[in-house]
């Protein structure tokens, strides 16, 4: 029987979202027939999978050191097969910066932006407002400001002490319009999905609380639309060289007919709440069934 360690947990700020998409990718391992231990990742990760012993590893972690080539890169020096993409297409892709750059390589559409002092950002407004702050490597919307029209000046959490995330950040124009996201698994591009929320944006609250987003599988949109985000998604994956299961996340602006990719992750959510999952069982593929695919596509590139 095919022995398989599900690593969540971790260190990062996204820390209770991998305990969640673990847990459930765990449970759904067992389903399928696997031996699974579940190990909640210290910075002895070595020794806790020297212990366990594991032939794949289901990489359930979110943020850094989890989905940035950290992790990737101790498991290529151990020797064994895990799931989701490798150190180089991993690091990229949690570099906002550097997967911007990658994009537009590729034919792909970005928001007007670049990196910047935070020290800069929190004096004047770097570009006429509306614009967006992001931390370069965070996921699940941890720093996120969009700084409204009209605002006087830039957010007061990045001089009152409050932004933990490094000296930094990628500020991008905002695009109005239309949410959207698409999910690859391996060669192929799953669905569109439209997220809509009574929030201010697509934050941590509206991602993982119940009730907190609308998601509309598939999105109702225009033909052309549809095919045009599939085709960017599979691109961007391709890319940044990734492997297994990513999700890119668009804006479209419906009033200029504009597709612009905002970025792609490579170990997307898999919590009761979770894209993912939805666009899979959209196409017939249930979860646990989806989980088994990952375990199988694993591997050790190196």
């Amino acid at each position: 029987m095919t022995r398989v360690a599900v690593i969540m947990g971790g260190w990062s700020s996204e820390r209770p979202v991998s305990l969640s998409s673990g847990k459930g990718m765990a449970d759904a391992a067992r389903k399928e027939g696997f031996d699974v231990v579940e190990i909640d990742v210290t910075r002895q990760l070595a020794e806790q999978l020297a212990a366990a012993r594991p032939d794949v590893v289901l990489n359930a972690l979110h943020g850094p050191w989890g989905e940035d080539g950290c992790v990737q890169g101790v498991l290529e020096i151990m020797g064994i097969p895990y799931t989701h993409s490798g150190v180089l297409a991993s690091a990229l892709a949690m570099d906002k910066d550097k997967s911007r750059a990658i994009y537009v390589q590729h034919g792909l559409e970005v928001a007007p932006g670049g990196m910047h002092d935070v020290a800069d950002l929190a004096r004047d407004h770097i570009m006429e407002p509306p614009y967006v702050i992001k931390p370069p490597a965070e996921g699940s919307s941890f720093g996120v400001f969009i700084v409204r029209k009209g605002a006087n000046r830039p957010p007061k959490e990045l001089t009152d002490g409050t932004w933990k995330f490094g000296k930094r950040a990628l500020v991008e124009k905002f695009i109005e319009g239309r949410e959207l996201t698409v999910a690859v698994m391996g060669d192929r591009a799953m669905a569109v999905t439209e997220i809509t929320t009574l929030r201010e944006y697509y934050d941590y609250d509206a991602k993982y609380q119940a009730g907190g987003s609308r998601h509309t599988v598939p999105a109702d949109l225009p033909k052309k639309v549809t095919e045009a985000a599939l085709e960017a998604s599979l691109r961007a994956h391709q890319a940044l060289g990734c492997k297994g299961v990513t999700r890119s996340d668009f804006r479209y602006d419906d009033k200029a007919d504009r597709l612009v990719i905002l970025e792609t992750n490579t170990q997307p959510g898999m919590t009761p709440t979770s894209l993912v999952p939805e666009q899979a069982a959209h196409l017939g593929i249930g979860y646990s069934s989806l989980v088994r695919w990952m375990i199988e596509d694993a591997s050790c590139p190196r």
